[in-house]
Protein backbone atom coordinates (compact mmCIF):
# COMPACT_ATOMS: atom_id res chain seq x y z
CA UNK A 1 0.00 0.00 0.00
CA UNK A 2 3.36 2.20 0.47
CA UNK A 3 3.87 2.14 -2.81
CA UNK A 4 0.44 3.04 -4.35
CA UNK A 5 -0.16 5.99 -1.71
CA UNK A 6 3.61 7.08 -2.99
CA UNK A 7 2.48 7.16 -6.79
CA UNK A 8 -0.90 9.13 -5.46
CA UNK A 9 1.06 11.88 -3.50
CA UNK A 10 3.06 12.62 -6.69
CA UNK A 11 0.08 12.03 -9.42
CA UNK A 12 -2.36 14.16 -10.72
CA UNK A 13 -4.44 11.63 -10.84
CA UNK A 14 -6.68 10.70 -7.64
CA UNK A 15 -7.21 7.31 -7.25
CA UNK A 16 -8.22 4.81 -4.41
CA UNK A 17 -5.04 4.07 -2.93
CA UNK A 18 -6.50 0.83 -0.81
CA UNK A 19 -7.72 -0.86 -3.52
CA UNK A 20 -5.47 -0.05 -5.95
CA UNK A 21 -3.20 -2.17 -3.51
CA UNK A 22 -5.69 -5.42 -3.77
CA UNK A 23 -5.87 -5.38 -7.26
CA UNK A 24 -2.03 -5.18 -7.42
CA UNK A 25 -1.94 -8.23 -4.63
CA UNK A 26 -5.18 -10.19 -6.85
CA UNK A 27 -2.98 -10.02 -10.34
CA UNK A 28 -0.05 -10.86 -8.35
CA UNK A 29 -1.79 -14.36 -6.78
CA UNK A 30 -3.51 -15.07 -9.90
CA UNK A 31 0.28 -15.55 -11.38
CA UNK A 32 1.34 -17.08 -9.43
CA UNK A 33 -1.79 -19.68 -8.91
CA UNK A 34 -2.10 -19.62 -13.13
CA UNK A 35 -3.61 -23.23 -13.25
CA UNK A 36 -5.72 -22.35 -10.91
CA UNK A 37 -7.22 -19.85 -13.15
CA UNK A 38 -8.93 -20.33 -16.22
CA UNK A 39 -7.46 -18.36 -19.59
CA UNK A 40 -8.22 -14.73 -19.31
CA UNK A 41 -8.02 -14.31 -15.29
CA UNK A 42 -4.56 -12.79 -15.35
CA UNK A 43 -5.23 -9.89 -17.95
CA UNK A 44 -8.24 -8.82 -16.99
CA UNK A 45 -6.82 -8.58 -13.27
CA UNK A 46 -3.82 -6.47 -15.11
CA UNK A 47 -6.33 -4.26 -16.90
CA UNK A 48 -8.32 -3.61 -14.03
CA UNK A 49 -5.54 -2.67 -11.47
CA UNK A 50 -4.97 0.40 -14.58
CA UNK A 51 -8.66 1.00 -14.81
CA UNK A 52 -8.36 2.14 -11.20
CA UNK A 53 -5.10 4.30 -11.19
CA UNK A 54 -6.29 6.18 -14.79
CA UNK A 55 -9.81 5.67 -14.54
CA UNK A 56 -10.13 4.48 -17.59
CA UNK A 57 -12.89 1.90 -18.84
CA UNK A 58 -11.07 -1.48 -18.21
CA UNK A 59 -12.47 -2.85 -21.80
CA UNK A 60 -9.78 0.04 -23.12
CA UNK A 61 -7.10 -1.63 -21.20
CA UNK A 62 -7.51 -5.57 -22.21
CA UNK A 63 -4.82 -5.22 -24.75
CA UNK A 64 -2.30 -3.94 -22.36
CA UNK A 65 -3.47 -6.98 -20.15
CA UNK A 66 -3.27 -9.37 -22.48
CA UNK A 67 0.24 -8.22 -23.41
CA UNK A 68 1.32 -8.38 -20.38
CA UNK A 69 0.12 -11.27 -19.20
CA UNK A 70 1.22 -13.10 -22.29
CA UNK A 71 5.12 -11.92 -21.80
CA UNK A 72 4.67 -13.27 -17.79
CA UNK A 73 3.34 -16.13 -19.50
CA UNK A 74 6.48 -16.92 -21.74
CA UNK A 75 8.67 -16.72 -18.88
CA UNK A 76 7.41 -18.85 -16.36
CA UNK A 77 6.69 -21.57 -18.94
CA UNK A 78 9.87 -21.36 -20.48
CA UNK A 79 11.73 -20.98 -16.96
CA UNK A 80 9.83 -24.33 -15.26
CA UNK A 81 11.06 -26.14 -18.75
CA UNK A 82 14.77 -25.56 -18.58
CA UNK A 83 15.58 -21.63 -19.35
CA UNK A 84 14.61 -18.69 -20.88
CA UNK A 85 16.41 -17.93 -24.11
CA UNK A 86 17.45 -14.56 -25.11
CA UNK A 87 15.12 -15.44 -28.36
CA UNK A 88 12.59 -15.21 -25.55
CA UNK A 89 14.00 -12.42 -23.81
CA UNK A 90 13.87 -10.47 -27.02
CA UNK A 91 9.68 -11.99 -27.34
CA UNK A 92 9.27 -10.61 -23.68
CA UNK A 93 10.23 -6.79 -24.36
CA UNK A 94 8.50 -6.72 -27.62
CA UNK A 95 5.11 -7.46 -25.30
CA UNK A 96 6.13 -5.21 -23.09
CA UNK A 97 6.85 -2.31 -24.82
CA UNK A 98 3.65 -3.06 -27.15
CA UNK A 99 1.71 -3.49 -23.83
CA UNK A 100 2.84 0.08 -22.10
CA UNK A 101 2.26 1.63 -25.73
CA UNK A 102 -1.04 0.37 -25.25
CA UNK A 103 -1.31 1.70 -22.22
CA UNK A 104 -0.17 5.03 -23.32
CA UNK A 105 -2.98 4.72 -25.95
CA UNK A 106 -5.90 4.17 -23.56
CA UNK A 107 -5.22 6.67 -21.37
CA UNK A 108 -4.64 9.21 -23.56
CA UNK A 109 -7.56 8.40 -25.64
Amino acid sequence: MKFYDAIRKMSDISFDVDRAARLELEWWIIHRQRAQHPPGDLEKALADLQAEIYHVPVERLLEHGRLRAEAMTIRDTKAEIGGVTEADWIRINELLKESWRSLAKAVKS
